[in-house]
């Protein structure tokens, strides 16, 4: 009785991928029929040397110069706008500068400038703080695997250069928000 179920399961398996292919083949067929009808509206143009040129169906509408610059600004500023407002809507999400390694390793959980996101807040902790939970965590004497595995192949001078940022952090925002 199993036989009979498991091959019942594979002859339908066998005949959905069949379908698939055959779903494949007929959009292949469209795309080569696309292609057949745009060589069958290109023109040929004989130039009186026995070279034939090549041109696409002229249209008949024609836009100046002026009109396509018009165009080019009026979406130019459109974006702009959409931009700003982008802008305004999500703050500035990077109020100071961080290295490449706290942005490789740390900004994703931690947040750009460290303000947490789904790790915890960094901003206000000591670099001497944020050394021995990184060393506690790439021993394993914390607990952590995502962290164990961003920290395992980083050496001491990484992991320090990383704390002495992380210990700034608190200090880069005050400047900022004074500006």
């Amino acid at each position: 009785m199993i036989k009979h179920i498991l091959a019942a399961v594979a002859t339908l398996l066998a005949l959905g991928a069949a379908f698939i292919v055959y779903q494949s083949d007929k959009e292949v067929h469209k795309v080569d029929e696309i292609a057949r009808m745009i060589a069958k509206s290109q023109v040929k143009v004989h130039l009186g040397n026995n070279a034939p040129v090549v041109q696409q169906p002229v249209q008949t509408q024609t836009v100046s110069n002026d009109e396509i610059e018009k165009e080019q600004a009026k979406k130019k500023k459109e974006l702009d706008e959409k931009l700003a407002a982008l802008k305004n809507k999500a703050g500035n999400m990077a109020a100071f500068k961080v290295s490449p390694l706290y942005k490789q390793k740390c900004s994703s959980c931690h947040g750009v400038n460290g303000g947490g996101i789904i790790g915890p807040k960094l901003i206000g902790k000591s670099a001497e703080d944020v050394y021995r939970n990184l060393t506690d965590f790439k021993s394993g004497k914390r607990k952590n695997y995502v962290m164990y595995g961003l920290l395992s192949k980083m050496d001491d001078a990484q992991l320090k250069s990383l704390s002495d940022e992380i210990g700034s952090f608190e200090q880069k925002l005050k400047e900022y928000q004074q500006q």
